[in-house]
């Protein structure tokens, strides 16, 4: 009986986790879906079946990255190359990870695919939301990453599938998640008290845009947050510029 009410009352945790994490993810499964099939098509008119998207979308899930590697795939072989290639394009996740290393802290085995799953929309998500405190930490995190993924994985095969018998234009597509970044800015200006982070980010992405050119900002961009986040923190908290 003891053994029966441990059991039932981990999953009742983790279904509330579950029933938390779902609604936040909406807006990104529209997105991923039309992502996703835009990839799987691509895919498929590039001359791959939809077993390579689908496998990428399992093992890589990194949108831009994927992208790239159908340009890689039919190119020359050149390791070297394509693993700095992928560097440099995902190297925005090395700040993702450290402005997350408090909040995966004490999720366990979990924390490992925390780690290989965190995409752009994921790590939002979890930035930007204040989870209930009544909802485990730990598998909210794990649920917002792994419907993300799962929506990814099954728009990146259906495209695969449906790219056979559809074709249509794309073009636009991705504007979908640039809409969705904005409602999540826009979401988080309103949770805070002070706007210095919002703004500290504004004013230092439109300056590293003129500087660096739109090819090249990000990094820097993500750098310099960065270092004023680090420098200004104790000054922005206690000025309750940060949840």
């Amino acid at each position: 009986m003891a053994a029966e009410r441990v059991c039932n009352n981990r999953k009742g945790i983790i279904r509330k986790a579950f029933l938390a994490a779902f609604p936040k993810t909406i807006p990104i499964m529209m997105g991923f879906l039309f992502l996703g099939m835009s990839y799987g098509f691509y895919m498929k008119v590039s001359g791959f079946s939809f077993v390579y998207p689908l496998c990428m979308s399992l093992v890589i899930f990194g949108g831009s990255l994927e992208f790239v590697t159908v340009t890689m795939l039919l190119g020359s072989f050149a390791p070297v190359q394509t693993f700095l290639m992928a560097l440099m394009i995902q190297a925005r996740h090395l700040f993702y990870g450290i402005a997350l290393l408090e909040k995966y802290k004490g999720t366990g085995v979990k924390k490992a695919y925390l780690i290989f799953g965190m995409c752009d929309e994921s790590f939002s998500v979890n930035c930007a939301t204040k989870v209930p405190e009544d909802v485990d930490k730990g598998w909210f995190y794990f649920f917002v990453t792994v419907l993300n993924q799962s929506y990814w994985v099954t728009g990146a095969t259906l495209g695969g599938i449906l790219g056979s018998f559809l074709t249509f234009n794309t073009e636009g597509l991705d504007f979908v998640m640039t809409a969705m970044f904005v409602v999540i800015f826009l979401e988080q200006w309103l949770k805070e008290k002070k706007h210095y982070t919002a703004l500290i980010g504004v004013f230092v992405s439109a300056a590293c845009l003129v500087i660096f050119g739109a090819e090249s900002f990000l990094i820097p961009t993500m750098i310099c947050i960065l270092c004023f986040l680090t420098v200004f923190r104790k000054p922005i908290e206690k000025a309750g510029g940060l949840l």
